[in-house]
């Protein structure tokens, strides 16, 4: 049975629910099952983002193209993902929250289903763009739903459980769906992500409550965003950082073995590594941005680079590939939660449409990561992936540095 509320926060707007809907007071109870429904939806999306990261050699070796191609599975992904934040708030501005995100939840499922019946490159590049529209959305709308669900007071610790499903997605997908990908097949491992996308359907279903739309979401909210202080050059940092980290990480299994020289567990082990490393990170990087927050935003794209061009020189051997890998998971971990710390932070009164353009921002970077580290991979080699990403992860903490705020408005 849905639950017939809108847990908006003490300011929200009365008039702007829809019927049958109240607004819950200060002192009325978190919803958490509702956290934890938002925190599958994150989990389950990313692992399919994720999956080609650690299924890349099978994939290309089953429809014929080269790692560099069948990364481009990624690229699609997030191009669409793009399109998916920028216009996911406006289209929906007049609906009820809670059927838009499940929506998703159904984009998801077909994509997968889809991507393991793919006859070729082709096919499996245009169910990727389902997938990317559905992420797309669902992040434009995760935070501002989040926020919604709980008191003022627990905001960040609802918005923590949420961003735990990216490390946890990490896990699943990539060293988990590498290692099913050799011992079944690669069809196989998004046959699973198919019912698991099944699986979180229900359970939102369940657990999310009915929230009425909030806010303007038009063009003219977008454009004033961007021009307040700050925000501009904070979402262009974001697309520079997640450029280099993805320039990186859709290639780290072909790196990892012609360079490194590991078999298809050892890949699984590494990358499990930069997953529990994720994952332990996420809690320390937490408690950083909620203290630091300027520091965390600079820290972690610099901690990525130099790892980066460490990898690039001493990855050929097993253990300092294993221990840079995790260090790289624990870095990076800072970074979405740093990210939509800040832009919760800095847009408070629009932040649906504030989030949609951050994860925009987000996307563009890890389409120009993907189909750049494809190319710099065909063309120059794997560990010439991880100089070139240390590029846009350095511009990008100088650009922070300088021109981002991250106080209150």
């Amino acid at each position: 049975m849905d639950q017939e509320v809108n847990p908006a926060l003490a300011h929200a707007d009365a008039g702007a629910l829809m019927p049958g809907e109240i607004a819950l007071g200060v002192d009325d109870r978190p919803a958490w099952g509702a956290v934890v429904a938002m925190m599958l939806g994150v989990t389950a999306l990313l692992t399919a983002e994720f999956l080609p990261s650690g299924l890349l050699t099978p994939m290309a070796r089953d429809l014929g193209v080269s790692p560099g191609l069948a990364g481009q599975a990624v690229t699609a992904t997030s191009l669409a993902g793009l399109v998916g934040a920028l216009f996911t708030p406006r289209l929906t501005r007049s609906f009820n929250r809670k059927p838009v995100l499940l929506s998703f939840s159904i984009l998801l499922v077909i994509s997968n289903l889809l991507v393991a019946l793919a006859p070729n490159i082709t096919f499996l590049l245009a169910a990727r763009i389902l997938l990317g529209l559905a992420i797309g959305g669902f992040w434009a709308m995760a935070a501002a739903t989040t926020i919604r669900l709980v008191p003022p007071s627990l905001v960040a610790r609802a918005l923590s459980i949420v961003m735990s499903g990216i490390p946890a997605a990490m896990i699943i997908a990539v060293p988990l769906g590498s290692y099913l990908g050799e011992v079944a097949s690669w069809r196989v491992v998004f046959l699973l992500a198919t019912a698991l996308g099944a699986a979180v359907f229900v359970v939102q279903a369940l657990a999310l409550p009915r929230l009425a739309p909030k806010g303007e979401a038009g063009l003219d909210t977008l454009i004033d965003i961007l021009t307040r202080p700050g925000i501009g050059a904070g979402i262009f940092a974001a697309t520079l950082v997640f450029t280099g980290h993805f320039g990186y990480f859709g290639y780290i299994r072909p790196f990892l073995e012609s360079v490194t020289g590991l078999d298809a567990a050892g890949v699984a082990a590494t990358l499990l590594a930069f997953g529990v490393a994720n994952y332990i990170g996420s809690f320390a990087s937490g408690l950083m941005a909620e203290r630091k927050l300027k520091l965390t935003l600079i820290a972690m794209p610099l901690a990525i680079s130099v790892i980066g061009l460490l990898l690039s020189l001493f990855g050929k051997d097993v253990i300092p590939a294993l221990v840079l890998v995790a260090l790289w998971g624990f870095a990076f971990s800072g970074v979405p939660v740093a990210t939509t710390t800040w832009i919760t932070r800095m847009v408070p009164d629009e932040t649906e449409s504030g989030t949609g353009l951050t994860v925009a921002s987000i996307f563009l970077g890890i389409t120009m990561g993907a189909a750049g580290g494809g190319l710099v991979l065909d063309l120059m080699g794997a560990p010439a992936v991880f100089v070139a990403g240390a590029i846009p992860l350095v511009l990008a903490a100088l650009l922070i540095a300088a021109k981002v705020r991250t106080g209150a408005p």
